[in-house]
């Protein structure tokens, strides 16, 4: 999961059209509401029922690495269900809050189709990476997480000076607009030192998000090159009325 330590300024994406953007988001919502983990369908019951069948849920969709290399016919497909499958509330609401903001405006910069595959081919890539990092762990792994953070990576070459609103909490919370080459770096660095510090069981796959993260700065860079990475600019203004 992406911590929700940051949130880019809502006008930076006003007027910006986004519909893989959306889509991506409508589907991972849906497939949670319809899924155990919101535990709104009564079809899977309650209480130990209902765990019962969150486990399986996600053994049964997410990346279970032990099954993955040992060549499961059904283990094949998880590092791309498992992009689409959220463990709780927050999990998804922190994951479709950075989606959002930060996937509207990659989209429109990338292209719908350059950024489907920057997003599914990196989210995949990221969720392998882990999976041949932790080849004996029989923990599932779900969530969109690495591919968010592939879309955060090339936001980063794209929009290096486009300002985010971040809350740093040794200013008390209080909202700071920085550029995102200074946000996005910082980020990295902490998902870094959790990794480092992260152990086996449940918990939150912050190498993913690395190589995520990695991967689709990569991507950007190698596809757009350096001569073409723009500023952010301001959103065209409604109908009517002049730009200053």
């Amino acid at each position: 999961m992406i911590r929700k330590w940051y949130a880019p300024a809502a006008g930076a994406v006003r007027g910006t059209s986004a519909p893989v953007t959306r889509t991506l988001v409508a589907l991972c919502c849906l497939a949670f509401l319809i899924g155990p983990a919101a535990g709104l369908n009564p079809a899977y019951g309650s209480g130990d029922e209902l765990l019962a069948a969150q486990r399986d849920y996600f053994r049964r969709w997410g990346v279970i690495p032990a099954d993955l290399f040992e060549g499961s016919p059904g283990g094949l497909l998880t590092p791309a269900t498992a992009l689409f499958v959220h463990g709780s509330w927050v999990h998804l609401l922190g994951n479709m809050l950075f989606l959002h903001v930060f996937g509207a405006m990659t989209e429109a910069r990338m292209g719908r189709a350059r950024f489907t595959l920057c997003y599914a081919g990196c989210g995949c890539l990221a969720l392998l990476g882990y999976a041949a990092a932790n080849a004996g762990s029989e923990r599932a792994l779900v969530g969109a997480s690495g591919a968010i953070s592939a879309v955060l990576g090339a936001f980063l070459f794209l929009f290096p000076r486009a300002r985010v609103t971040s809350l740093l909490p040794f200013l008390f919370f209080l909202p700071v607009r920085l550029p995102a080459w200074v946000v996005l770096p910082f980020w990295a660095a902490l998902q870094w030192a959790a990794a480092g510090q992260a152990a086996e069981g449940p918990g939150v796959a912050y190498l993913a998000h690395l190589i995520g993260f990695g991967l689709g700065f990569g991507y950007a860079w190698v596809r757009f090159g350096r001569a073409t990475t723009v500023k952010a600019t301001p959103a065209p203004a409604p109908e009517g009325e002049n730009q200053p």
